[in-house]
């Protein structure tokens, strides 16, 4: 059929047979939240079937509306807002619950694109740079002081797409050095560490004393440097200090191991790998798992939902569903690379690399990999919200690629 042609089979296929895998394993622990996962899986395609009607030219022209909607969504919590698990980011209708930072993720992307693909746009200028920044840092500071940190880290995938259009590789070395200095201070003596940054950076000077341009504003910049990082080394013990108890637990869980906090803030790690290991190659079977069935995991139809994926399916399906979520997101890279309108691009890249940080940050977090911080997996978790925005931005996509394939210029 000539009207098909241009749509991309294997990206909606992988995305179809994501969420029908999803809904069973969540069926499977949860057979009422299942039932309501499948209701928001066919209002998300009837999201999808408008989208796909709709003319491309309207996710540019309404890229501002549709972000600042999403930014006074985000700051409405603030007075409207219900909590939920210790944390104020829901909306509450009745039995419907929506949580507005997901979609003011679409917002930014489609801001965004917008913007890098207009005609001024220019890293190499500071006025292109400071904007671009401003809108990821934007609606980015509301959700700090929601506060909400798993969605947080997941507006580093902004950054990605502005690295792809030319933003420097040192706002990630910088951050990269930030974060490694902080997180070894808690493990090693902050001592040692500062003689670690004294000695790495006469290496690094020693290594590049002829290209640098040795002044006034050099030497401070190196000493500042130095001074900054040797102060987040002495800090970072007291800045865990005084975070809340469950938070400094779900990182010290990193260092001690979940056993130490086996009642409190290990408790679902403990029983998460637990399930997952006791999988083995093949699996239990489907609604055969013993540590999901007997419900041992909290939250396992969300954040913790691989671990039932683990036990069921064992390492032969696990394996499976990260191969099939790496085609996916590496099939959207492929893609947004081929685009021909910078706007498609960047969105494209900005979708795939919101997916890739909740991918990889919710996989490590039920392996003890990483803190939890509630990112849910993708197309998988249960939640209405996290699927309506997901496949939004999913045939927001595709509804591009399929415009720009069959477009003549």
């Amino acid at each position: 059929m000539k009207w098909a042609e241009g749509i991309d089979k294997l990206g909606l296929s992988l995305y179809f047979l994501l969420c029908a895998f999803a809904i069973a394993n969540i069926y499977s622990v949860e057979p009422a939240s299942g039932t309501r996962q499948a209701v928001w899986f066919g209002v998300s395609v009837f999201v999808g079937i408008i989208i796909f009607m709709m003319r491309t030219k309207f996710f540019e022209n309404m890229a501002g509306p549709i972000y600042i909607v999403g930014l006074l969504l985000l700051i409405g919590l603030f007075p409207f807002g219900t909590e939920i698990l210790g944390q104020k980011n829901w909306y509450k209708f009745g039995p419907v619950s929506l949580q507005p930072v997901e979609f003011a993720k679409i917002g930014t992307a489609l801001m965004l694109a917008n913007y890098v693909s207009g005609p001024d746009f220019n890293l190499k200028y500071k006025k292109s740079l400071w904007t671009s920044l401003a809108i990821i840092g934007i609606p980015g500071i509301v959700v700090l002081f929601i506060p909400d940190v798993g969605s947080l880290l997941v507006f580093i995938a902004f950054f990605i797409a502005l690295f792809r259009e030319g933003l420097s590789g040192w706002f990630f070395g910088v951050g990269f050095i930030v974060a490694a200095v902080f997180l070894v201070s808690l493990a090693v003596n902050p001592l040692y560490v500062v003689g670690a940054i004294v000695i790495i950076a006469a290496i690094a000077v020693f290594l590049n004393s002829n290209k640098i341009h040795w002044n006034v504003i050099s030497v401070a910049a190196i000493v500042g440097g130095v001074g900054l990082l040797s102060g987040l080394a002495y800090a970072s013990p007291n800045v865990l200090e005084k975070l809340p108890k469950h938070q400094r637990e779900r990182i010290e869980v990193l260092y001690k191991g979940e056993k130490a906090f086996r009642d409190t803030s290990g408790y679902n790690l403990l029983y998460s790998k637990t399930a997952i290991g006791s999988g083995g190659f093949f699996g239990k079977g489907y609604r055969e798992g013993s540590v999901t069935q007997g419900k041992f995991v909290p939250e396992q139809s969300t954040d913790y939902i691989f671990c039932t994926v683990g036990e069921e399916w064992g390492f032969l399906g696990s394996t499976l569903l990260v191969i099939a979520y790496a085609v996916f997101i590496g099939r959207i890279y492929y893609l947004s690379e081929k685009q021909k309108s910078a706007f498609n691009r960047v969105f494209g890249y900005c979708f795939a690399s919101i997916l890739l940080i909740h991918f990889s940050i919710n996989l490590g977090m039920v392996m003890g990999l990483f803190p939890t911080v509630g990112i849910p997996l993708p197309f998988f978790s249960y939640g209405g919200s996290s699927l309506l925005a997901f496949s939004t931005m999913t045939f927001i996509f595709f509804k591009l690629n399929y415009a720009d394939r069959n477009s003549l210029v």
